[in-house]
């Protein structure tokens, strides 16, 4: 393993890594995202996404947690100034380890044969980063085995949305797709039934079959699903709702319905 290099000045390698914060095309062209925290870092380590690129704010003592990864991880090694470290972590103070992550390829393919661990979710054209963290975190607690992002939507490797998934999104396989017609092509041809979540859904979703092999469809945060979606979707749920509340967010919508296929495949 190489010596580690230092970034004192804001050179070009520290405005590469400032870039992947808040420029989109550059996190893509580049095909890497920059990863804070603990156990998002921790999360991404253990559900083998490759680490490309550990910084340091060079302590001299180091927690265990940043020595075991500083010491046995195949990734470039920066010690980069604490002051700098800070404006990449987003806070005050400097955190003690940043991670850069490689993106994997957007290929349907890699969602694999996943019935056996649980419905795979789509989210069709999010326009909130945090959105797409909460529902990553949800269909990580709720037992999802793939989280698939369509259309003109937020960027999942957005740090906000690594923020909000508290790392669960690296418990996932994610993929992007630009629109509705690939990913319903790509289910038909694995056997699953394509069930969309809208205030408008004929079916209560306690009486909907969340069980097997199914892709639950969460739409847009304000126009819901898509004409194409709801075309494609085998049947469409709805939730009961009391109160004043004209409709759910999104993401906490789609939580439900995970919960309620969960309980469903426990039942069975």
């Amino acid at each position: 393993m190489s010596a580690p290099q230092r970034v004192t000045t804001r050179n070009a390698r520290f405005q590469q890594w400032e870039a992947l914060l808040t420029n989109r095309s550059k996190r893509h062209r580049l095909g890497e995202f920059l990863v804070q925290g603990v156990r998002p870092i921790t999360l991404a380590v253990d559900h083998g996404w490759r680490v490309r690129t550990l910084l340091h704010d060079g302590r001299s003592q180091s927690s265990a947690w940043a020595g075991r990864l500083w010491d046995t991880l195949d990734a470039e090694r920066f010690l980069v100034a604490p002051e700098l470290l800070a404006e990449l972590g987003g806070k005050e103070e400097p955190p003690e380890l940043l991670a850069v992550v490689e993106m994997p390829e957007d290929d349907l393919e890699r969602l694999g044969d996943h019935a056996q661990h649980g419905p795979l979710v789509v989210f069709d054209r999010p326009s909130s980063p945090g959105n797409i963290g909460t529902l990553a975190r949800s269909a990580d607690a709720f037992g999802a085995a793939g989280l698939i992002v369509t259309g003109h939507a937020a960027d999942p490797y957005d740090p906000r949305c690594v923020r909000a998934s508290t790392g669960s999104l690296f418990a996932l396989t994610v993929v992007r797709a630009p629109g509705h017609a690939p990913v319903v092509e790509w289910a038909h041809e694995h056997g699953y039934r394509i069930v969309g979540t809208d205030e408008s859904g004929t079916v209560d979703v306690d009486a909907a079959d969340l069980s097997g092999r199914v892709l639950l469809v969460v739409g847009n945060e304000t126009n819901g699903l898509s004409q194409g979606w709801a075309e494609a979707c085998d049947e469409v749920v709805s939730i009961p709702m009391a109160g004043s509340a004209s409709s759910l967010n999104a993401a906490t919508a789609g939580s439900l319905v995970l919960y309620t296929a969960m309980r469903q495949r426990a039942a069975r």
